[in-house]
């Protein structure tokens, strides 16, 4: 298949721009309903302006419960009125993900993988769209494995690359390749990596996050059910990945780059280092390290939110 290459010139990307956010698709002006089918919503039985017309600030992240735990936590930093654990999903009539509305802030839970969180994109784009909302910042908040990083490094994604280190995603439409360039919003990125040197609590850096399709061969792992190379041919690989800048390796970045720049919404991808895989393939540090590390994503992104908004001067 030849890969087609959208840019530009092809009219599908924009550049950031302030104003309500974008669809790319002309079939949904002439749909009478909107089934956003794996929120349980619609535009026919909900009022999603009302819902969600004062969204500034969607957090995504992996799991239910991390989620509930940042809209929570986001409830306490904006000091919102209300008790944070009485907090409900809106999502709660399935099972797929789950969404908190705070203030203006919406955290919503994505999966694992390319595949999950791009069903929850289409719709969550959508969501914002019908709802008519405007200037969004999209964070995709993480864990993920650190290349030539100390556990506990936050880092903020520059571009999101492929297993070749290229900034691009492909995605199969009618049996065509199509290519998508996955660089993120460099204000963004420039503006939170100010908010940690004012934190000052945990290191952070900027740095190209690899996506894969795969949690062991895709990332290289030695411990999965199949394994097929060697430590050494690991370990080159992983050199060539740090010499191509990359610093993290995960499985969502580049679909999240690569639609959030399409609907020209200015989006970030933060995540904690949970080890450095130069040092090993397995997981091993405490619960409570492990819990600690993966609230500070969440910190940050808060901290940033916060001097959005004013709380911070």
């Amino acid at each position: 298949m030849t890969p087609i290459l959208l840019n530009h010139m092809g009219n599908e990307e924009n550049e950031y721009i302030n104003e309500q956010v974008q669809v790319k698709n002309p079939n949904l002006d002439t749909m009478e309903e909107d089934i956003l089918y794996h929120f349980s919503l619609s535009t026919k039985t909900h009022n999603l302006p009302e819902m969600f017309g004062d969204i500034k600030f969607v957090c995504v992240g992996g799991s239910a419960n991390r989620m509930k735990a940042f809209a929570q936590f986001i409830h306490q930093e904006l000091k919102l009125p209300g008790n944070p654990g009485d907090i409900k999903d809106i999502c709660e009539g399935t099972d797929r993900y789950c969404m908190y509305k705070v203030g203006p802030v919406l955290s919503i839970s994505h999966g694992m993988g390319v595949p999950s969180i791009s069903i929850m994109l289409h719709e969550l784009i959508k969501l914002l769209h019908h709802a008519q909302c405007r200037d969004v910042v999209l964070f995709r908040l993480g864990t993920s494995g650190g290349v030539g990083l100390a556990p506990g490094t936050v880092v903020i994604t520059e571009k999101a690359v492929d297993y070749s280190f290229r900034p691009q995603f492909e995605q199969v439409v009618l049996g065509k390749v199509i290519t998508r360039n996955t660089e993120l919003d460099e204000g963004v990125a420039n503006e939170l990596l100010q908010c940690s040197s004012e934190l000052q609590t945990f290191p952070t850096v900027i740095g190209n996050t690899m996506c894969t399709h795969d949690f062991y061969e895709g990332q290289g792992r030695l411990d999965g059910a199949l394994c097929s190379f060697s430590q050494e041919e690991k370990l080159e690989y992983l050199r060539k990945a740090y010499e191509a800048g990359v610093r993290n390796i995960e499985m969502e970045s580049t679909v999240f780059a690569a639609m959030c720049r399409v609907c020209g919404l200015k989006g970030a991808v933060v995540c904690v280092a949970l080890l450095n895989r130069f040092e090993g393939d397995q997981i091993t540090s405490s619960h409570d390290v492990l819990v600690e590390y993966q609230q500070r994503p969440q910190i940050l992104v808060a901290h940033f939110i916060k001097k959005r908004l004013g709380y911070i001067i």
